[in-house]
C-alpha cells in the first residue's frame, strides 16, 4: 500500500483529499501480501472508503487496459511494474541492518558536470539509500545497512570523533519521531478515508526512518511503533478470506 530523514524530507500534515477509484485500488493491492483481490472485495472496499460500486469496476476496467492490473477471472492483481514497486517499498520500510561499530560511510559524488535531471536522480537514490547531505557533493551514513550502488560516487569508511554530534547535524530526529507519532494515531481514529490517507502518509515516511543504530537513536524511536500500527491497519482492512 499502500532514508535519517534529511530535514528538507519530512513530510507534511496528513490531509484527507478525496480519494479516487484508481488511488484506492492502487493502495489496497499494494498492501495485500499477494497483491491479489477479487472484484467482490474490491467493490466492497471502495464502498467502505467512499466509491461506489459502478464507479469502481470502470476504474478496474480501466486499470487493466492501462496495463496496472492483470485479470483473470473474477480477480484482479497487480501488473509486474506495480510488482516491482510493492517489493521495492517492502524493503524500504523494513531496512535489515546489520552490527554497528562506529563506521559511517561517506558518499562522494564525482564528474558533477551531468546535467541536473541526472544529478536530481542521483540525490533521490542517495536519500533512497537514507544518506544524508552534509554539504553539496557529500554524503554520509552510520555503516549499519548493506553497500548502495556506487556507479556514479566514491565511497569511504570514516570514523567521526562524535557520531552522536554528526547524527543530529545531519537529521532532524525530533521533527521525525513527531511526525510518526501524529501518523501513528491518525490510522487509529477518523474517517475511512482520513485513515487510509494516514496509512499511505505512514508508508511514505516509514520510508524516510534513518535507519540508525541502537547506538545513535533516540530513546524509544518510534519507527517500530508506526510499522506495527500500519500493519495492524492492513490486516483490519484486509479481507477475512485472505488472512
Amino acid at each position: 500500500m499502500l532514508v535519517g530523514v534529511p530535514r528538507t524530507a519530512l513530510d507534511a500534515p496528513v490531509s484527507a483529499r478525496p480519494l479516487s477509484a484508481r488511488s484506492v485500488a492502487l493502495s489496497l493491492l499494494l498492501g495485500s501480501h499477494p497483491p491479489t483481490l477479487s472484484a467482490r472485495d474490491l467493490t466492497a472496499l471502495g464502498e467502505h472508503f467512499g466509491i461506489s460500486a459502478g464507479t469502481m469496476r470502470v476504474a478496474l476496467s480501466r486499470m487493466t487496459a492501462a496495463g496496472d492490473l492483470v485479470q483473470a477471472d473474477a480477480t484482479y492483481a497487480l501488473a509486474p511494474r506495480h510488482l516491482e514497486r510493492q517489493a521495492a517499498t517492502d524493503a524500504l520500510i523494513r531496512p535489515v541492518p546489520r552490527p554497528y561499530d562506529g563506521t559511517w560511510r561517506m558518499a562522494v559524488v564525482i564528474d558533477r558536470g551531468r546535467p541536473a535531471s541526472e544529478r536530481s536522480a542521483l540525490r533521490h537514490r542517495l536519500t533512497r539509500a537514507r544518506f544524508a547531505e552534509m554539504r553539496e557533493g557529500v554524503w554520509l551514513r552510520p555503516d549499519n545497512l548493506p553497500d548502495p550502488d556506487t556507479a556514479e560516487q566514491r565511497i569511504f569508511l570514516t570514523v567521526p570523533e562524535d557520531d552522536r554530534a554528526l547524527t543530529a547535524e545531519l537529521w532532524d530526529l525530533e521533527s521525525w519521531a513527531d511526525n510518526a507519532r501524529h501518523l501513528r494515531a491518525a490510522m487509529g481514529e477518523g474517517s475511512p478515508v482520513e485513515r487510509l490517507t494516514a496509512a499511505a502518509a505512514a508508508v511514505r515516511h516509514l520510508r524516510t526512518d534513518p535507519a540508525l543504530p541502537a547506538e545513535l537513536a533516540p530513546p524509544r524511536w518510534p519507527a517500530d511503533d508506526l510499522r506495527a500500527a500500519y500493519d495492524d491497519y492492513r490486516i483490519e482492512i484486509t479481507p477475512k478470506e485472505k488472512l
